[in-house]
């Protein structure tokens, strides 16, 4: 049995090296970057025939599970190769796994492609090639599914838990939190949101992360 997951840090192979480091497994690194054209080898298609990383193969004694998608892959690690103890980031009941599934999922269909936006246009771009017209656009409609974490954050803190699906980090946060990340270049969006901003602070704070991060 071993795990291999493919892609750099560097990209949403992030998420799945981010889970495997928080749990402590021992899996197989193949820092395929996608730059290069690393991805449309007739090796690498065979195992994601969309050409995109990351990607996670698991052999196990039934046979290879091949994962992609970023969340689908981070979910997997945390659900098949974490211990469902209450402490690690695996989901350990029926109403935290619910909670990672649907943060997930809400994260990728309310707030990627605008927080990417944001992130791009912001910081990561060279000063010449930035628009900050669309920074503007996306910032407007971020507020939006910011504000239902937001509460959603209120209340947790209100019932004694300091994270989306808990008390403790879970995948849930990890999922959302490498997401939203990407909006923290928005000081109009992080000061309007500061349970948010606080709480995307402490997930990116992480020694797991910033593991992942260093060795890549």
């Amino acid at each position: 049995m071993g795990l291999t997951i493919y892609g750099i840090p560097a990209s949403r192979a992030v998420r799945p090296l981010w889970a495997a480091t928080e749990l402590g497994l021992d899996f197989r690194h193949v820092e395929l970057a996608y730059q290069d054209r690393g991805t449309r080898t007739p090796e690498f298609l065979a195992i994601n025939p969309n050409g995109r990383v990351p990607a996670v193969v698991d052999a196990r004694p039934e046979g290879d599970v091949v994962v992609w998608e970023s969340m689908a892959c981070a979910l997997y690690i945390a659900r098949h190769h974490g211990p469902a103890d209450g402490a690690s980031i695996t989901p350990a009941t029926p109403h935290e796994d619910a909670e990672a599934l649907r943060w997930s999922f809400w994260a990728m269909t309310e707030t990627e492609a605008d927080a990417l936006t944001v992130l791009m246009h912001r910081l990561v771009m060279p000063t010449e090639r930035r628009k900050p017209e669309l920074a503007d656009a996306a910032e407007r409609r971020l507020a939006v599914p910011l504000r239902v974490i937001e509460r959603h954050l209120q209340g947790q803190k209100e019932a004694g838990q300091a994270h989306l699906a808990a008390a403790r980090f879970t995948v849930a946060d990890l999922c959302v939190a490498s997401v939203l990340n990407w909006a923290r270049p928005s000081r109009v969006l992080m000061d309007a949101h500061p349970l948010t901003h606080e709480w995307i602070r402490c997930c990116m704070a992480r020694p797991a992360y910033l593991a992942v991060r260093e060795n890549g």
